[in-house]
C-alpha cells in the first residue's frame, strides 16, 4: 500500500501493548472508552476479545483488548475519498476528522480489524484516535489509565518493543501492509499444581 504523497512519515509511532499475561477480562479498558468519548450503542471503538479454546485451552482466562492500531500504513487513510483521515507528523496516531466525513464506509471496508465504526445516528464512521487530546495534555489514553492490572499500556513502537513483544500472535491477523502498531504478550498456560507443592508442615 503506497502512501499519499502528502503523507510524511511520523518522526515516532505511538501504539498499544497488549499484555494478555494480566488481562482479566474486566472490560474496564472499553467501558473507559466509552465513558471518555460517548460512543452510542452499538458503536464501540475498543472491545474485548476472549481468545478462542483452539488458541488458548482455558475459556474465559485469556483476552486481547483491541481497538484503532494506527498502523504505519493505514487503510483507512488510503481509501478516504474527502482526506477525513490524517497521520499527525509527531507521534504517528491515525485522526479521524469527523466534520469532513461523508459517512460513505470506504474505511470501515477497508481497515482489517474493523477498527473504524458506523455510528447510525449521525451517518458517519468514527474510531479511536488514541485520546490525542488526553496525550497532548500530557496523560495517559483512558483506556490505559482504567486498567486495574496494567495489561494495556503505551509504548513508542520500535524503541521500547519489550524483548518478549510479539506483532502478530495467533488469532491476531498478519497484514504486513498496514505495519498495525500494537504489540502483544500472549497468554501462558495455568502452572499445574500437584501435592508436592504443598508444605504438609
Amino acid at each position: 500500500m503506497r502512501r499519499r504523497p502528502s503523507d510524511k512519515p511520523s518522526v515516532r509511532q505511538l501504539g498499544f501493548m497488549v499484555d494478555s499475561r494480566r488481562c482479566l477480562g474486566c472490560f474496564s479498558c472499553a467501558m473507559a472508552c466509552k465513558n471518555q468519548h460517548h460512543q452510542p450503542n452499538p458503536v464501540f471503538w475498543r472491545r474485548l476479545y476472549g481468545l478462542k479454546a483452539s488458541l488458548h485451552p482455558y475459556r474465559n482466562r485469556a483476552f486481547f483488548s483491541l481497538a484503532c492500531n494506527h498502523c504505519a500504513e493505514p487503510a483507512c487513510l488510503a481509501a478516504c475519498p474527502v482526506k477525513a483521515y490524517h497521520k499527525r507528523e509527531a507521534d504517528g496516531i491515525v485522526v479521524h476528522t469527523q466534520k469532513k466525513c461523508i459517512g460513505c464506509g470506504n474505511c470501515i471496508r477497508s481497515c482489517p480489524w474493523g477498527a473504524p465504526q458506523y455510528n447510525p445516528y449521525l451517518r458517519q464512521a468514527e474510531k479511536c484516535g488514541l485520546c490525542w487530546q488526553r496525550i497532548d495534555a500530557g496523560l495517559q489514553p483512558a483506556c490505559v489509565q482504567a486498567c486495574p492490572v496494567e495489561a494495556l499500556g503505551l509504548i513508542e513502537i520500535g524503541s521500547r518493543d519489550a524483548a518478549d513483544a510479539v506483532h502478530y500472535p495467533p488469532g491476531f491477523p498478519a497484514v504486513e501492509a498496514t505495519d498495525p502498531s500494537v504489540r502483544f504478550r500472549t497468554a501462558r498456560l495455568p502452572r499445574v499444581v500437584d501435592e508436592e507443592d504443598y508444605d504438609e508442615g
